[in-house]
């Protein structure tokens, strides 16, 4: 027991050696060295920021900041649902002609003077006696763009059979609305801009010969009509199998083949606006963190400022985008997926 007890006193006065303060001369540089200042280093130093001097490496993770800003829910201050000042002219006793010649009359006058200006080209440079054809009236584009929408539900082998006489398959419908040369004639010279015209971007602007009409049916999408307070940016798949430079496959989708568009729509399915995916634009890729953005801020350009409700899925979402828009008053809602150059990475790239 004595023999005990004077090993315990021998390691506790040991104890209390190692206790006792080391004078100023023997203390560890470390408590001298000022802190390190960061900002100095070389970006080979940057990834040994949190090491401590001594200790294993370890790698440094993304976290919250000590107090994190909270953001409240921007009040809506948009104009109510429903039609605009521009379309106030359109009741319930409207008829759904009024209301499509209010989308769509624009376009008419477009498709008219445009086809006929391609014709006269046509002549110009042509050096055959052709006689020429009296031009193209509204009501005569009305009546094409008709029939060739019905040409959808009476399926016919060939294009000259919904003129045919036989009786068989005959078609009165087709021979009143309009004579088989004319409709030839539309056809073959239809046209939504003009070729010569100058300024036209031919090489970037894959849209071009469309360019016009697509404008004027976004314009007046949003100028008729305004918005609900709940908003979704999602992108779709029109069918297409033509040949065509942009035409995209998805295996994923349903409609495998086709073009992609990205829509903002509100809470009643209304198309407030679009876009068209013509292949990956690297400028504006280099001027935003993601190239998303800049088809985001393209499609709410519109309703900017007013607080609406914005809900997108993975593939807009992204920290730096919920912030920029917050501080465009809007209330962004979304899933946030793991995307290496808009997330900061975690431990774990699944959370």
């Amino acid at each position: 027991m004595d023999s005990d007890s004077d090993e315990e006193k021998y390691y506790a006065s040991e104890d209390m050696k190692n206790d006792e303060p080391c004078p100023p001369s023997q203390q560890s540089s470390i408590s001298e060295t000022p802190s390190p200042d960061f900002s100095a280093r070389n970006s080979e130093d940057e990834d040994d920021v949190c090491n401590v001097e001594g200790e294993q490496s370890q790698p440094c993770l993304w976290t919250l900041p000590p107090q994190p800003q909270r953001r409240g829910v921007h009040t809506f201050t948009g104009a109510p649902n429903g039609k605009s000042r521009e379309a106030a002219h359109v009741t319930s006793e409207s008829t759904p002609l009024s209301v499509l010649l209010l989308f769509f009359m624009e376009t008419i006058t477009l498709l008219v003077v445009e086809t006929n200006r391609y014709y006269h080209q046509f002549l110009e440079n042509s050096d055959d006696g052709h006689s020429p054809e009296h031009e193209v009236t509204e009501a005569e584009m009305f009546a094409f763009l008709a029939l060739t929408l019905q040409m959808g539900h009476t399926v016919q082998g060939r294009l000259e059979d919904y003129w045919t006489k036989m009786e068989q398959i005959r078609t009165p419908f087709y021979i009143q609305m309009m004579a088989h040369t004319r409709y030839y004639h539309i056809l073959r010279f239809l046209h939504f801009t003009d070729n010569n015209r100058n300024g036209v971007d031919r090489t970037d602007d894959r849209l071009w010969k469309i360019h016009d009409l697509f404008e004027i049916i976004r314009t007046n999408f949003s100028k008729f009509y305004n918005p609900s307070e709940y908003l979704a940016v999602d992108e779709v798949i029109v069918k297409f199998k033509g040949r065509i430079v942009f035409k995209q496959y998805i295996p994923q989708k349903r409609k495998r083949f086709g073009i992609k568009m990205f829509k903002l729509c509100d809470s009643t399915g209304y198309t407030y606006d679009m876009n068209v995916y013509l292949g990956k634009d690297r400028q504006r890729a280099a001027q935003h963190l993601i190239a998303t953005h800049n088809t985001m801020a393209n499609l709410t350009r519109g309703v900017e400022g007013f607080g609406h409700k914005l809900y997108v899925d993975n593939f807009f979402s992204s920290p730096d985008l919920y912030d920029n828009w917050h501080r465009r008053k809007f209330s962004v809602v979304g899933w946030l997926g793991y995307i290496e150059r808009a997330c900061p990475r975690t431990s774990n790239p699944r959370h």
